[in-house]
């Protein structure tokens, strides 16, 4: 059995070095409890399955999905980007989480199949995905001018 506390230490670690080699914005665990994201917010998915299955989730307003976005592409903050390429980046950063999250879970998960990501743009979204689901959320600072939360919701398969 996995313990929510080795997951949560996992997708940090896994966010943390996403965030580093990839978008090159510095990355923290938030020491404040930060109020719940409202607004126009996006909400990037991937789902997994094998001897554990769930999703791993991004959620953040656009503002911050935009600079990560800029940032992943080398791009200056004036530069604009169209809403699908802002849906593309988040996709991306949620498969390379969960790519690294797989790799450090590979000695205890052995079998785990992950989907393409999925991405949602609205107002008031949740993760949610079924009673008798774990859950660990993690809220990030990112380079101290936003936030997002990373969400891993899980149950280990029957099989």
């Amino acid at each position: 059995m996995i313990e929510q506390l080795c997951l949560n230490d996992t997708v940090l670690a896994a966010a943390e070095e996403v965030f580093s080699t990839m978008i090159f914005m510095e990355v923290k665990e938030s020491a404040e409890q930060q109020p719940s994201i409202e607004g126009d917010t996006i909400l990037g998915l991937i789902t997994f399955k094998g001897d554990l299955e769930g999703c791993l989730g991004i959620h953040c307003r656009l503002s911050c999905a935009k600079a990560v976005a800029q940032n992943m592409l080398g791009m200056d903050e004036s530069e604009e980007l169209d809403k699908a390429e802002i849906c593309d980046a988040i996709g991306e950063v949620a498969n390379m989480v969960m790519g690294s999250v797989k790799t450090r879970l590979q000695e205890t998960v052995a079998n785990l199949d992950v989907s393409v990501p999925t991405v949602i743009k609205g107002q008031k979204l949740d993760n949610n995905l079924s009673d008798g689901t774990n859950e660990v959320s993690i809220n990030l600072d990112i380079a101290d001018t936003h936030f997002a939360e990373f969400s891993l919701q899980y149950r280990e398969s029957g099989n």
